[in-house]
């Protein structure tokens, strides 16, 4: 592996390994063009915060990196600024990623002030609030935050406990906290720099409730100060993004014009009479909240970045550090030949690739969605599905990656110069916001269920009475061509399974196949009879849980295993396609692994076979060993970027 690729990035030039850039092209898939420009143009030279500064100059180096970055053309890359309404989701989300290179909260900070805020205005408002507040808000003139969460209600949206009260002699909403649950929580730009927050609450007109809506709501005057009615606070310093000012807002009767609703989906007429072009309120509370889901997206690669910085700082390190004599090898053996340094840090990058090709999937059908592409509610709900499952899947990888990384790297990974405990502090609350991901798991095991229940329906309609559960199964589960060649793949190893070698693509199909069907199978059983019993009913659905989570994960992995095929199907050069292949069978054997208990006990696997997992894991990880420079460089984080001092020198 020589280096004779040459990568222009901001500052000096990138030396990488011929293997490492194809890999990396591969990785970027089909939007390799745009993160390389994105790479080759963001300025990286002031890259990362000194960690030593305090709360108050964290919040204020982050919002002058933030204003630099914006001069740049990052930050609000691909929002419109209010001269037309249309919107760049792939420019949003490869901005987004390339942010994620550097200090998170500068990341979130951008997230919040042009995903949420400004996303709010764009998807909620209509032209009037598009050409009077985003110029502003992409020039960072108006900052603002996105007021949903409350103290009482954090996943529970619909229960949103604030109120927006239409006063008909004056043409106004009165914006209102009436318990102290109903207080904003946990805001980004609402502890010192915001002056705007979209509000979200329910919308009440002539004594009727008619959901929940969103308006703009002035918090502070010019001088800073709460404006009237308005009661802010400062949640202070906090487990990780020490830049983001999240604070909290309470209203007192606050009263703003009629026009100040975000009224896209639903809003109060001259007359003063509720309209909405969709009737159902339901239907109407999902249309508005399905608009947002852009920022789960973007999570879902915020983290997987994150998780990408800290492996490679690890694996870089494992790369130089020697550790104890051994024969042959006097002045000590490299951390990354010992086999257990190895299965702790290969697997982890062989699912960072897994993912990546996943968000792939992911950010193409965003872009196809929300950039004016021809699609069907079904669509709509199949995204939000993916992002749901995607973003929890990808930010416990994160957490789970950057940890052992930390560990991976001993007490030098402990030191804050280093930079992994800075990135772990940051991407902890990953986990959590854009939707807990627990919650988030349980969306997609019930979306699991009512596509279920569809594909019986549809097959009960068409007289197919004799229609097996399988046969449902595979009803269920989205026709794409990753899924068509995932399936050919799983049938080629249904006759003789245990036959099959370990390392047979066909196989990890079929155990990932297996694994999903039997498990929403006996998921929904398990569903209608706590439908029929008498009793609590709501307990006898609570007692699913954790069935519901495994289901739900074991969906998302058979999801990011298709992707990595499909993936793998479109790489030409011979040795990128044959190191790939090695670690898309480190990923699947890695899933497999991690569930061998239950392949066993539901006679998918003998115990022989159970046991050799972990030796062809071994066998993986030492193959791929010579390989593990150009796989880190693969995963798109210039060595220059990551900063970390036990790489200099």
């Amino acid at each position: 592996m020589t280096l004779t690729d040459t990568l222009q990035t901001d500052g000096p030039a990138e030396q990488i390994t011929t293997l490492g850039s194809r890999l990396r092209a591969a990785l970027d898939g089909p939007y390799a063009a745009e993160r390389a420009a994105a790479r080759a143009a963001f300025p990286a030279e002031n890259l990362l915060r000194d960690p030593e500064l305090s709360v108050g100059e964290s919040r204020e180096w982050v919002l002058d990196r933030l204003r630099e970055l914006q001069d740049s053309g990052f930050g609000s890359a691909g929002v419109p600024d209010g001269k037309d309404s249309v919107s760049d989701p792939l420019t949003a989300v490869v901005t987004f990623e390339t942010l994620a290179h550097g200090d998170l909260s500068v990341t979130i900070k951008s997230g919040v002030q042009f995903g949420l805020f400004g996303g709010a205005v764009m998807n909620l408002g209509t032209a009037w609030h598009h050409e009077t507040f985003l110029p502003d808000i992409t020039a960072l003139r108006l900052l603002g935050a996105f007021a949903m969460t409350e103290l009482g209600h954090g996943s529970d949206v619909a229960s949103l406990e604030t109120t927006i009260t239409y006063i008909p002699e004056t043409d106004e909403f009165e914006v209102d906290s009436p318990t102290p649950g109903a207080t904003k929580a946990y805001l980004g730009n609402a502890a010192t720099h915001g002056t705007m927050a979209a509000v979200f609450g329910q919308l009440i007109v002539d004594g009727e409730r008619h959901g929940v809506h969103t308006i703009l709501v002035p918090i502070r005057t010019d001088d800073g100060a709460d404006a009237t009615g308005v009661i802010t606070g400062d949640h202070g310093h906090k487990g990780g993004l020490l830049g983001v000012d999240n604070g909290t807002l309470r209203f007192d009767h606050v009263r703003v014009p009629r026009r100040m609703l975000l009224d896209r989906y639903g809003g109060v007429t001259e007359d003063g009479v509720y309209v909405s072009e969709i009737e159902n309120p339901n239907r109407r509370f999902f249309t508005m909240l399905g608009t947002l889901v852009r920022g789960r997206v973007c999570i879902a690669a915020g983290s997987g970045i994150a998780a990408r910085r800290a492996l490679s700082i690890a694996v870089r390190h494992g790369l130089r550090r020697r550790q104890f004599p051994a024969p042959g090898r006097q002045d000590g053996v490299l951390l990354l030949d010992y086999a257990t340094h190895q299965r702790r840090l290969l697997p982890r990058v062989a699912r960072a690739y897994a993912l990546g090709f996943a968000q792939n999937e992911l950010t193409g059908r965003l872009v196809h969605i929300q950039g004016g592409g021809e699609h069907t509610e079904d669509d709509q709900r199949e995204l939000e599905l993916r992002a749901a499952g995607l973003k929890a899947m990808t930010s416990w990888f994160a957490n789970d990656a950057v940890q052992e990384a930390r560990e991976a790297c001993g007490g030098a990974g402990y030191m804050s110069e280093n930079r992994i405990v800075g990135i772990r502090e940051d991407v902890d609350i990953f986990a959590t916001f854009e939707g807990d991901n627990t919650v988030l798991m349980q969306l997609v095991a019930k979306g699991m269920l009512s596509g279920y229940a569809e594909a019986w329906k549809a097959l009960d309609r068409a007289g197919v009475v004799q229609a097996t559960t399988r046969a449902v199964g595979e009803a269920f589960i989205e026709r794409t061509g990753a899924t068509v060649l995932f399936e050919r793949l799983a049938e080629t190893a249904r006759r003789r399974p245990e036959e099959t070698a370990l390392v047979d693509r066909g196989w990890h199909a079929l155990m990932f196949e297996e694994r999903e069907r039997h498990t929403l199978e006996a998921l929904a059983r398990r569903a209608r009879q706590a439908g029929r019993e008498d009793g609590d009913r709501f307990e006898a659905i609570n007692r699913l849980g954790g069935h519901m989570q495994f289901a739900a994960r074991a969906h998302v992995e058979r999801q990011v295993l298709a992707a990595f095929v499909e993936a793998l199907d479109a790489i030409e050069d011979p040795e990128t396609r044959d190191v790939m292949e090695r670690v898309c069978s480190l990923y699947a054997l890695g899933s497999i692994h991690g569930d061998r208990a239950w392949f066993m006990e539901h006679h998918r696997m003998s115990a022989g076979r159970a046991k050799a997992l972990g030796e062809q894991i071994d066998a993986l990880c030492r193959e791929l060993r010579p390989h593990a420079l150009p796989l880190v460089e693969g995963l798109g984080v210039p060595a220059e970027w990551l900063r970390a001092a036990i790489l200099e020198g």
